[in-house]
């Protein structure tokens, strides 16, 4: 199934955990530490009340904002995804963000793999099904974004753990994309 088509049978939660797992791999780029988006985490976890999210979402903007002047294009899509996180945990509202997440995620994968930023192009093709051709570093964070869907399709809440910790390999891999990017430009 494509990514495309996992994001549209994707529940509330899958499309929430889907989105905060997009930007939590690219949260480098924003300067938050690792802990920074846990509390969003624990919102999305079972037990967690509504309101958490809202809540916690506010926080992290809060802490996250610093960001927001930066003109580097792949530091302004992670921090747009952060904005346009819906403050209300809706599907319709979540659908959107999710799909917004996933392409902006693969955007900026693209761009620090060095390929720039003429068009969407493979950004685009890949989520459909298209994966041929693709730059490791793309082809990787499309991976991780239906491995996140599928873990959360197969598991419901008991998939959070596992798409965390798919996010927290990814999230590696971005800062370690970003250093080589600053020291290659530096």
């Amino acid at each position: 199934m494509s990514l495309v088509e996992l994001i549209a049978q994707a529940d509330e939660r899958g499309l929430a955990v889907s989105g905060l797992a997009c930007l939590d791999r690219c949260v480098p780029l924003l300067g938050g530490d690792d802990e920074v988006l846990r509390p969003l985490w624990a919102s999305l976890a079972a037990d967690a009340a509504p309101a958490d999210w809202t809540e916690r979402l506010e926080q992290t903007r809060g802490k996250l904002d610093a960001a927001a002047g930066d003109a580097d294009e792949a530091v302004v899509l992670a921090h747009r995804m952060l904005v346009t996180a819906p403050a209300e945990r809706s599907a319709a509202g979540l659908r959107e963000w999710a799909d917004g997440c996933s392409l902006a995620a693969l955007r900026i994968h693209r761009l620090l793999d060095g390929a720039g930023a003429g068009g969407t192009g493979p950004a685009d093709e890949c989520r459909e099904g298209a994966a041929e051709g693709l730059s490791p570093l793309l082809a990787a964070e499309l991976r991780r974004q239906i491995t996140v869907l599928e873990l959360l399709s197969a598991h419901g809440p008991a998939g959070l753990r596992g798409a965390l910790e798919v996010s927290t390999e990814g999230r590696r891999v971005l800062r370690a994309a970003v250093s080589r990017r600053s020291r290659r430009d530096g």
